[in-house]
């Protein structure tokens, strides 16, 4: 359909398994993965992914067929993933924090027939609920044990006992051990990369009903290879990639996992963000690599500053999932001689977009410019069939090989997301006179404040820029006499003090009359989404309770 329409690309599409099967041909013994101290090399992994993609058709697994990832990061998620992906499932994504009701949900409108879990209590007796609820028919159970290294594994046994799930031994379990109980010889299945769905990757809901955006082979292995020539020094075979950042989550899956793995990288597994446990990794392992979110490197510039710990490993760190301010940047640059850069993506578009050069000098507040082979424009929100010229701020719309086919049996979600062809990002931003581009806001975050927008992340960059505060959000809220007015939370860099009049005082300097805060909070934390980021759903809902009337 002509919503849909593509410009040509020059970027080879392959499927994604592809990924894998080239770099365990060209290096079989490089250790592929270390999980708390236990290694495989990818001769290993690939070897398990055949004997699981066998299990899978065993079970019933053929193209098309959607099968859910509930995991943390762990050697049985990069198993499973292209193992369902090398045989023509369909990976569903799963946050293995969910509660009940969203496992219910996404189990449901996917059509989720098998799912992939851990035998542990937090997780597994969520998952085993459904099986009488939804379409779930059966669950793969990986022991928890059987992946730590050995002492660890015989201690998790016997003193975590009560951490364990009890799985019972039916015909709708099936445990990790049967799954690749075979040959490792899964019969091959002809997969078109241009059409046939790889992942279904769930929108957070921020505006709406989560909608499972629909990424093929092609969309995820091209955002692989743009991402690969935006790292042209990477040394193949021979990085170390700490993946603390999860893979259920986009950014993970695609700069992580996907690229890790096409760049034969040691990926560093951490199952639970600790900020001791990566401090210590760091300066053992010494990665060379560190995909994030901005409050990961906040809270290392904190760390780093306190115990002095060891980073000079670190070459390249990638930023993504929200903005980076510039100081936390400037700071973590300082601290580790490490480039971070700040890129831009969202899930429809698998996911990454844009991104800063490496090689050329930062440019302060930008996400950067298009990946290869990807095109922004920006449109008047009023009017999204009209073009806007440099410096005039308006929706960024995006096209590339790396844009999703559609929202899973959501029709007219999909025709409404795009336009002329390009991808609508919901995301407001302007291109500069070299071509940089810089978002100013989401446009469901834009206060409309007495017929002024106000844009809540140029009063976050303000903030950051005073000593005392280590992170900061700005959100919208009723105001008699504007409509909305902004309101800023904030908490404070550790051995620091200030006052909201201080900061106030401060951000008279720094942004307009209309801009200033009408309050301004300063607490201990700030909600934080599953992944890390910031999160501002929980405080505006916390303003709208505040502000209801009460039932007399």
């Amino acid at each position: 359909m002509d919503t849909l329409s593509k410009p040509a690309s020059s970027i080879c599409l392959r499927p994604v398994a592809d990924i894998l099967d080239r770099t365990v041909e060209g290096h079989p013994g490089q250790n592929a993965v270390d999980f708390l101290g236990k290694r495989y090399t990818y001769q290993e992994i690939g070897d398990l992914v055949d004997r699981a993609a066998r299990g899978f058709q065993q079970l019933g697994v053929r193209k098309g067929v959607r099968v859910g990832i509930c995991l943390p990061n762990t050697p049985y998620y990069i198993i499973c993933y292209y193992a369902i992906l090398k045989i023509g499932g369909v990976v569903v994504n799963y946050n293995p924090l969910y509660v009940e009701r969203e496992l219910k949900y996404q189990i449901q409108d996917s059509g989720t027939t098998l799912m992939v879990t851990l035998d542990l209590r937090q997780i597994y007796p969520k998952v085993a609920a459904l099986l009488e609820e939804t379409c779930l028919e059966r669950i793969v159970v990986c022991p928890m044990s059987d992946i730590l290294p050995k002492m660890m594994g015989l201690l998790f046994s016997v003193f975590k006992r009560s951490e364990m799930a009890d799985i019972p031994s039916d015909l709708r379990h099936v445990t990790f051990e049967r799954l690749i109980a075979n040959d490792g010889h899964p019969r091959h299945v002809d997969i078109d990369p241009h059409t046939d769905v790889a992942v279904l990757q769930y929108t957070g809901g921020t505006t709406g009903v989560p909608k499972g955006a629909m990424l093929t082979h092609g969309n995820l292995t091209a955002n692989v290879e743009q991402l690969r020539r935006w790292v042209p020094d990477a040394d193949e075979g021979h990085e170390r990639m700490l993946g603390v950042l999860p893979f259920f989550h986009v950014f993970a899956m695609t700069v992580v996992l996907n690229l890790g793995v096409r760049l034969g990288c040691e990926l560093i597994l951490v199952p639970r963000f600790d900020l001791d446990q990566v401090l210590k990794l760091i300066a053992k392992k010494r990665p060379t690599l560190f995909p994030g979110v901005p409050t990961l490197y906040t809270a290392l510039n904190a760390a780093a500053a306190k115990t002095g710990v060891d980073m000079s490993s670190l070459k390249v760190c990638i930023s993504g999932g929200a903005a980076l301010p510039m100081e936390v940047r400037t700071r973590f640059e300082t601290v580790t001689g490490c480039r971070l850069v700040e890129g831009y993506g969202l899930s429809e578009a698998s996911p990454v977009v844009t991104c800063n050069p490496l090689n050329e000098a930062p440019r302060a507040g930008s996400i950067g410019v298009p990946l290869p082979e990807t095109v922004v424009e920006i449109r008047d929100p009023a009017d999204p069939s009209r073009l806007l010229g440099v410096g005039e701020k308006g929706e960024l719309c995006v096209r590339g090989p790396q844009v999703m086919a559609g929202y899973w049996q959501r029709p007219g979600d999909t025709t409404d997301v795009f336009v002329g062809g390009a991808l609508r990002t919901g995301d407001i931003g302007y291109r500069d006179s070299d071509g940089y581009l810089f978002l100013v806001d989401r446009i469901k975050d834009v206060i409309l404040c007495g017929g002024y927008n106000v844009y809540p992340r140029v009063i976050e960059e303000a903030l950051y820029r005073h000593s005392s505060v280590a992170e900061a959000v700005v959100i919208g809220v009723a105001d008699p006499y504007r409509g909305q007015a902004p309101k800023a939370f904030v908490t404070l860099r550790e051995g620091e003090t200030t006052t909201p009049a201080d900061l106030r005082a401060f951000l008279a300097g720094e942004v307009s009359r209309i801009e200033m805060p009408k309050a301004i909070e300063i607490r201990a934390s700030l909600p934080k989404t599953m992944v890390g980021k910031l999160s501002k759903k929980e405080l505006v809902a916390e303003e709208e309770a505040a502000t209801a009337p009460t039932a007399s």
